[in-house]
């Protein structure tokens, strides 16, 4: 038994047995906290639902609404200049890492498929 032996065995099972398992793709999904003037509201609240984001709650105090939500990480990039338009520069979000979570499985299909284009492109090379 030498070095190469059991990378070769280990290469051989993950080949077998990792179809088989049915893995999943995860993506980080982040608590994001919106606040901006009340005129604002349904506009946030669309932009944040096209970017997949859960509502998980809201509060309203003194002419300004917060929106607490849980947005996929990815969905997330480019928020803050579109905040910033939609709310003419007055609103402002912050988020933190919450949990992972599997992503949709038609997204899954379309990394799975990049990635054997990938390996073909790298085959051919």
């Amino acid at each position: 038994s030498s070095e190469l032996a059991f990378r070769l065995a280990s290469r051989g099972a993950m080949r077998t047995y990792f179809p088989q398992a049915n893995p999943v793709i995860l993506e980080p999904i982040m608590n994001v906290e919106v606040i901006a003037p009340q005129e604002f509201q349904g506009s946030v609240i669309a932009s944040l639902n096209k970017r997949r984001a859960v509502v998980t709650g809201t509060d309203a105090a003194e002419g300004y609404f917060t929106i607490y939500a849980e947005v996929p990480l990815n969905d997330m990039f480019g928020y803050a200049t579109e905040l910033r338009s939609q709310t003419q520069g007055k609103g402002e979000f912050s988020m933190e890492y919450c949990k992972y979570q599997h992503v949709l499985p038609q997204l899954q299909a379309e990394l799975v498929k990049e990635f054997h284009k990938e390996l073909e492109l790298k085959a051919k090379n």
